[in-house]
């Protein structure tokens, strides 16, 4: 009986400890919402970009997707952001949609710009760039190289590496 209650006690330590090491985790991994003030902007393509994704600027995370729809209008992908109240960004800020490293997830980078006026809440950022589409720039590499090997007749270089011929 002495052995049951030991293990029972050891066994509610561990759950206690690992329930502090989640909320340790949880509260430093920035994981949090971002609540700020609201602005809008608009792309071609957000692939990748998920609501609960993060904003940054200068790789620090300032803000948090909020929600994303499609302009019936002009069939622009629309991006909903909330932004720290703290960062003030002038009107001619652009956003672009970035990859985390090479297999990372995507997040919105704000990059400031140099104009007096700032952005209000509930106001758009004008200046967006769409994420680069790597299978695209991948295929246009492939299809490039093809074209110079199935192309005309190419003279060789000379021994001094100068395409047909001497100087």
């Amino acid at each position: 009986m002495r052995r049951n209650v030991i293990e029972t006690v050891l066994g509610a330590v561990v759950l206690l400890v690992a329930a502090l090491f989640v909320i340790f985790a949880y509260s430093n991994a920035s994981l949090r919402t971002v609540s700020g003030y609201s602005l809008i902007a608009k792309f071609d393509r957000v692939d990748g970009l998920n609501t609960g994704s993060d904003v940054k600027m200068s790789g620090i995370k300032v803000g948090t997707i909020t929600g994303q729809d499609l302009d019936p209008q002009s069939f622009l992908a629309v991006v909903h952001l909330s932004v720290d109240p703290r960062i003030k960004l002038p009107a001619d800020s652009a956003a672009e949609v970035v990859s985390d490293g090479l297999l990372g997830g995507k997040y919105l980078s704000l990059v400031p710009g140099a104009d007096s006026k700032l952005l209000e809440a509930g106001g758009e950022i004008k200046f967006t760039q769409s994420p680069i589409n790597l299978e695209s720039l991948i295929g246009q590499l492939l299809f490039s190289n093809q074209k110079g090997s199935e192309g005309g007749e190419k003279t060789p270089p000379s021994p001094d590496g100068v395409p047909g011929g001497t100087l």
